[in-house]
């Protein structure tokens, strides 16, 4: 793997999962698919979430309230990346609560209004990451929690390779298929660098039953939600890649809030 391919996919991987504009030259050549782009998709998390991490030190040192603290940061965090994952939750709760079978549970996850099973994900997503990030605030130093939220930001992206690449495309024409299937070995390089990005900003912050637990709590989430995909779908989505991302980072944050 040379460098500078590693770089340019961390570029188009931080133009797919964000609102950052990047600059045209990285795209030069490309086809568009993220078949092997996606390797670089723990880096490109912790880039797209830098700004928000810089502002959880800043009110950290500021001693503001952490709860505030943690809807701002949470509120950045959702400007920067658009609400894609958000977006993603909301649909595939929809979806797989309230389809009866996999053609209606793809129909619903088509439809861009927002159901009830959508708002009750949403709502839960945003007071558990609060709820979360507010205790690790107290928890940890201005650093150690924004480094916290970088390694979240790893973790949750290397899980929706993992989900990507577990499941095969539910609609051979969506998005998702589009894009292109994650390669074996691109995948295997998602996680090893999320792990390790994760183990590089935890390690000094925070103890290793913390950050074992998190690793845990992602993994078995993860694989929860993409085994309810494959039974009630039959593989993946866009909107369940971008709910598998809501649904680790979830777990992430509330388990080492827990382990603190």
């Amino acid at each position: 793997m040379e460098l500078r391919d590693y770089i340019n996919d961390v570029a188009r991987s931080v133009a797919f999962l964000s609102r950052i504009r990047v600059p045209g030259r990285y795209f030069d050549g490309h086809d568009g698919r993220l078949s092997v782009t996606v390797r670089a998709f723990p880096m490109a998390g912790v880039l797209i979430l830098l700004p928000a991490a810089a502002l959880l030190a800043v009110l950290t040192l500021l001693d503001t309230a952490p709860y505030l603290s943690a809807f701002l940061v949470l509120a950045v965090q959702t400007l920067l990346t658009g609400a894609l994952h958000e977006d993603g939750l909301s649909d595939a709760a929809d979806g797989l609560g309230g389809g009866r079978d996999r053609e209606s549970a793809l129909s619903i996850m088509k439809d861009s209004r927002v159901g009830s099973y959508g708002v009750v994900a949403l709502v839960l997503s945003f007071g558990v990451r609060a709820s979360a990030l507010a205790a690790i605030i107290t928890a940890l130093s201005p650093i150690g929690s924004a480094c916290a939220l970088l390694a979240v930001a790893a973790a949750s992206r290397a899980a929706m390779v993992w989900h990507w690449q577990a499941l095969p495309p539910a609609r051979p024409d969506g998005v998702a298929a589009a894009a292109g299937q994650p390669e074996p070995a691109a995948a295997r390089t998602a996680l090893v660098s999320g792990a390790a990005i994760v183990l590089l900003l935890l390690l000094p912050a925070a103890p290793l039953l913390g950050i074992a637990s998190m690793v845990l709590a992602v993994a078995a989430a993860v694989f929860v939600f993409s085994d309810v995909v494959s039974d009630k779908i039959g593989g993946h989505t866009g909107d369940t890649i971008g709910a598998s991302e809501q649904v680790a980072e979830i777990a992430a944050l509330a388990a080492l809030a827990l382990a603190l």
